[in-house]
Order: C-alpha cells, then structure tokens, then sequence
C-alpha cells in the first residue's frame, strides 16, 4: 500500500479519518501495518500491502 492512499481512506464503520502505522515496508510501500481509526476506535490491518477495510463484523 501506498503511504499517500491513507489521505482518501476513511473508516468504514464511520467515515472517520485513519491512522498509519507501518510495521514493514520495502521500496517506499507498506507491506504490514494498521490502520487505525480514533474516533470508532477500530483498528484495521495491512498484509502483504492490501488493507483490510472490512468492518470487524464481517472479518474471518
């Protein structure tokens, strides 16, 4: 994932503003991470550089 994406992803629960925390990165990509939203507050992971964006819900 892209550090910059982080600026038009918004929480799915509700809407907020998400957070970065990058974990590993190669070549200026995030490859493991959270994204994490304070006003919910939901955390939402980042594995091989794809975020997980589903509400908690509806996660395996």
């Amino acid at each position: 994932m892209r550090p910059d994406l982080v600026e038009i992803l918004r929480c799915p629960v509700c809407r907020g503003e998400l957070q970065l925390t990058a974990k590993t990165t190669e070549r200026g990509e995030i490859i493991e991470g959270t994204l994490h939203c304070p006003k919910c507050p939901e955390d939402y992971p980042i594995q091989d550089g794809i975020p997980d964006l589903l509400p908690p819900d509806e996660r395996d």
